[in-house]
C-alpha cells in the first residue's frame, strides 16, 4: 500500500475524530448547562419526588418527615438530582448530536428505520418512570410503612417501629424504581428495532416466551428493591410488553413480506428460513 494511499485513508479518520470531538463537547455542554439550571431547583424537585411517600404516610395519619442522618447527605442529595436532571434535560441535544454523527453514514431506508426507534426510546422510558411513580411507587410505600408498629411518641408494651427516613436513603430508593421501570420499558424498543434489522422473528421470540419470563423474573430481582411486590409489579409491567413486541416485529415481517412480493423478489423458501 503506497503512501499516498495512506494518507488518503487517514484523512478521513481524521475529519471523524474531529468531528466526534466536537458532538461530545457540544453534548458535555448542553448537560453541564442543564445541571446547573437543575441544581438551582433541586429543592422543589425533591419536593415532587416525595409525594408518594408523603401521601402514603398521609393515608396512616402521619407526618411526612426525611432526615438528614449524615452531615453530608443533604449536598450530595442535591448533586444526585442535578446530575439526573441534567442529563434528562440534556438527552435531546445528546441523541441528535448523535444521530447528525451517524446519519451520513446510513442508507436511506436505514435512517428511516433508526430515527424512529431514537425518538420511541425516550418516550418508553418517560412511560416506565411515569407508571413507576404514579402506580407503583404509592403501592410499594404503602407496603413498606405495613411493616409499622405501635406509636413511638407513646409509652407501651411492644416495641415501636416507625419510619423516620433518610434523605438519601429515600432518593437512592425512588431513582432505583423510576429507572428500573423506565430502562426495562425499552424492551419493545430493542426488539422491534432488532426485528426490523432481521436479527429476530416473532416466531424466534414466540419460542423462548418461557425463558424471557424467566429472565425477566431475575431482572426484576435485581433492578428492584428485595420485596416480592415490587418484582411481582415489575414483572407485570414488562411481560405484557413482551408479548407486544412479538405483535410488532410479526407486524414488521407481513410489510416486508409484502413489499418483497410486490418488488418479485420474495420467496417462498423464506417462509421456511
Amino acid at each position: 500500500m503506497s503512501a499516498d494511499h495512506l494518507d488518503e485513508t487517514a484523512a478521513p479518520l481524521i475529519e471523524h475524530l474531529a468531528e466526534l470531538r466536537t458532538r461530545i463537547l457540544i453534548s458535555l455542554g448542553a448537560f453541564v448547562v442543564a445541571m446547573i439550571a437543575c441544581y438551582t431547583v433541586w429543592k422543589p424537585v425533591f419536593n415532587f419526588l416525595t409525594q408518594p411517600i408523603c401521601h402514603a404516610l398521609a393515608d396512616r395519619g402521619q407526618q411526612c418527615g426525611l432526615y438528614l442522618i449524615k452531615l453530608q447527605e443533604g449536598f450530595f442529595v442535591a448533586v444526585s438530582i442535578s446530575f439526573l436532571g441534567g442529563f434528562a434535560l440534556a438527552f435531546p441535544v445528546i441523541a441528535w448530536q448523535l444521530w447528525r454523527f451517524v446519519a451520513p453514514g446510513l442508507y436511506r431506508n436505514e435512517k428511516n428505520a433508526f430515527l424512529p426507534f431514537l425518538i420511541a426510546s425516550p418516550v418508553m422510558f418517560f412511560v416506565g418512570a411515569t407508571f413507576a411513580y404514579f402506580v407503583v411507587l404509592p403501592m410499594a410505600f404503602r407496603f413498606f410503612l405495613s411493616f409499622q408498629q405501635g406509636d413511638m411518641s407513646a409509652a407501651n408494651e411492644l416495641a415501636s417501629i416507625g419510619f423516620q427516613g433518610s434523605v438519601q436513603e429515600y432518593l437512592s430508593l425512588t431513582v432505583k424504581f423510576i429507572m428500573a421501570f423506565g430502562i426495562c420499558f425499552q424492551l419493545p424498543v430493542l426488539l422491534t428495532l432488532m426485528g426490523k434489522a432481521g436479527l429476530i422473528t416473532a416466531a424466534s421470540l414466540a419460542s423462548v416466551r418461557k425463558y424471557a419470563i424467566v429472565a425477566i423474573l431475575l431482572v426484576a430481582s435485581v433492578a428492584t428493591p428485595p420485596d416480592v411486590i415490587s418484582q411481582i409489579m415489575l414483572f407485570a409491567a414488562v411481560y405484557p410488553l413482551f408479548e407486544i413486541s412479538i405483535q410488532l416485529v410479526k407486524r414488521i415481517e407481513k410489510k416486508r413480506e409484502a413489499r418483497m412480493r410486490a418488488e418479485g423478489t420474495w420467496f417462498e423458501d423464506e417462509d421456511e428460513a
